[in-house]
């Protein structure tokens, strides 16, 4: 995180929603929204590549589905999700939800964000819009959710309405991923709402600045180590994604349930 906020630049800057601006340090990109939090990040030299540990996690779907067909993201962020899902899984429609036109000005013009086509679509619109709109419902296998605004203390809808509409976005069998993270309040908050709509919730350990990523499921899985090993082996090999770690943690959150 920088000292100080980074300049603004009035291409990024339209009125009425905060600017998005950008720092680098050691070959990252970071996103910003005129504050010094960080919002995403993207490493220069790996347009492409998640960068972020809590980024990647974010992809922990993949252990239950390995084959979407679609792919909906909550809040575009520095697009990393976005781009990867578009690149490296060729089988899945993937839409993104961003309400700021100032995150996906930047993302286009910084981050490699690819333009609209017959499988990306990036929607200027509010994320509660979108999951309460009857339209949606059913037609998301994959649900990921990263809502922050410029102040970064907690997500910005975090009602049971919400989860509930994202619930009901899912397909029969979906999954909803979720960054949880600001004031210590929020994690409880947070995890209650979505209990209280999903069949089954899990979180995997903290990383980057107190993120914690949270699975959702419309159904609740069966949790089969070995299988879960064999797919995290396939992520690795085709994806270059740590999901061994995924596993790792999925493992130890069952233990300590069990404590």
């Amino acid at each position: 995180m920088s000292s100080k906020p980074p300049p603004v630049d009035p291409r990024f800057a339209q009125p009425g929603h905060p600017p998005a601006t950008v720092t680098e340090f050691d070959g990252v990109r970071s996103l910003h929204l005129g504050t010094s939090w960080e919002q995403g990040a993207m490493r220069l030299s790996r347009p492409d590549a998640i960068e972020l540990e809590y980024v990647q996690m974010m992809m922990a779907w993949l252990l239950f589905l390995p084959a979407p067909r679609r792919i909906v993201q909550l809040g575009l962020g520095s697009a990393a999700l976005t781009k990867f899902c578009y690149r490296r899984l060729p089988g899945a429609q993937v839409t993104a939800v961003e309400l700021n036109p100032n995150v996906i000005a930047i993302c286009r013009a910084l981050f490699e964000l690819p333009p609209n086509d017959a499988r990306l679509d990036v929607r200027e619109m509010n994320a509660l819009d979108y999951v309460l709109d009857p339209v949606n419902h059913g037609s998301a296998d994959v649900l990921q959710v990263d809502l922050y605004d410029e102040q970064a203390r907690g997500p910005v809808l975090d009602t049971p309405a919400f989860y509930q509409g994202c619930h009901d976005c899912l397909a029969p069998g979906g999954i909803m991923t979720a960054n949880v993270f600001g004031e210590v309040g929020n994690y409880d908050k947070n995890l209650a709402a979505m209990t209280e709509v999903f069949d089954a919730v899990v979180w995997l350990p903290e990383v980057h600045d107190a993120n914690i990523v949270v699975i959702a499921f419309k159904c609740a899985p069966q949790l089969d180590f070995s299988t879960l090993y064999e797919r995290a082996g396939e992520i690795r090999r085709r994806l270059n994604l740590p999901a061994r770690d995924w596993v790792d943690g999925l493992k130890e959150w069952m233990l300590d349930q069990q404590g």
